[in-house]
């Protein structure tokens, strides 16, 4: 069982996850999107692709860009294609 959470709020929560350089990556299903924002955001990664960015929000609080997600991620990284990460503060255990 892995567990995201920020806030004093449970942000994502799955037995079902990929670690992929040391990130959590949650599957769409695990995610509490009413917690997620989205962002003008973008990075790259040369082997996964672009990322997308999302903000986590609770209680009126916001934790900017905290979390991640590769939307058509490259053919090496399409075990994580829609899932998402976090960082910034977001606690995460497995």
């Amino acid at each position: 069982m892995a567990r995201a959470t920020w806030n004093g709020a449970v942000i994502a929560e799955s037995d079902a996850y990929e670690v992929v350089e040391g990130n959590v990556y949650f599957p769409p299903g695990a995610v509490r999107h009413e917690h997620l924002r989205p962002t003008e955001t973008h990075t790259f990664c040369g082997w996964k692709g672009t990322a997308s960015y999302y903000s986590v929000v609770v209680d009126g609080q916001e934790n900017v860009d905290a979390a991640w997600y590769y939307p058509e991620p490259k053919d090496a990284a399409k075990n994580i294609a829609g899932h998402v990460a976090f960082w910034k503060g977001v606690v995460v255990e497995k």
